[in-house]
């Protein structure tokens, strides 16, 4: 880990989940790829972003090693070329029922390499009960956070189980694009009624390219500010996001009361 603290501004954005790492999974093909959505990140106004690779799944060869290799590599490139942002080490870890025995002999990685906040994500055509998985992590210390639920059709239809992981430690993320209607009407209202419920604790872009699925993060802080009022925003846009860097806490989203849908 690098020392945040002495890059970090009060109103920067930090991006939880990004695939900002060439030829490594489905983001940037090429290293001038990411260094453009690398730009495109410090445009939208986001300071520091955690590279979060896929690992495991069909990504079984990217390592840890491989991960922060590359994150170093990008680091120096980015410094060369003058764009103001800093990358840190992460993973998008598809659930496994090894993840924690992996997660402790270094297979897979925490955000921002830190040993506290990891970044899960369930498959996309089957609901799978993850308690278990959030019961082991919480033995080890480990909070576990869940990537895009709104897109999930049956997370985004239940949100009752939302609020059982929420019972078992998990933490929530949502997409900034979900929040535009870029992933249908569907992970749009669950956005937002995930919010109203007080269930997420993060958005992040999730962006894989300067054009295709690039960042939004300015137009989704815009999105909650509008709907939520901007305590909310800049607690689930800036605030949260800085504590995985910082290694604290994460403050918790109370229930919007006042929450009215704009059809």
């Amino acid at each position: 880990m690098i020392d945040n603290a002495a890059i970090l501004q009060e109103g920067d954005f930090v991006d939880i989940h990004c695939h900002c790492l060439a030829g490594i999974d489905d983001g940037p093909c090429t290293y001038e790829d990411s260094l453009a959505l690398c730009r495109a990140l410090v445009e939208d106004g986001i300071s520091v972003a955690i590279a979060t690779p896929h690992q495991l799944g069909r990504y079984d060869d990217n390592t840890s090693e491989r991960i922060r290799r590359e994150v170093d590599r990008l680091n120096e490139g980015l410094q060369k070329n003058k764009i103001a942002l800093t990358v840190e080490a992460g993973g998008d870890i598809r659930v496994d029922e090894r993840m924690c025995r992996l997660l402790q002999e270094d297979k897979i990685l925490t955000l921002a390499d830190s040993g506290r906040y990891i970044l899960i994500e369930l498959p996309h055509d089957v609901f799978l009960n993850i308690e278990p998985l959030l019961e082991q992590f919480s033995s080890i210390g480990i909070v576990p956070i869940v990537s895009h639920p709104e897109r999930h059709n049956y997370l985004a239809q239940h949100p009752e189980i939302i609020a059982d992981w929420l019972g078992c430690s998990a933490q929530f993320q949502i997409t900034a694009a979900s929040l535009l209607g870029h992933f249908g009407t569907l992970a749009e209202r669950a956005c937002l009624q995930f919010i109203k419920s007080g269930y997420i604790s993060f958005v992040a872009t999730d962006s894989h390219g300067a054009g295709r699925r690039k960042p939004y993060m300015t137009a989704a802080f815009n999105r909650i500010k509008d709907e939520f009022g901007v305590e909310v925003a800049e607690k689930l846009c800036i605030g949260n996001p800085q504590r995985i860097l910082k290694g604290l806490d994460t403050v918790p989203v109370s229930d919007v009361a006042d929450f009215v849908y704009k059809n």
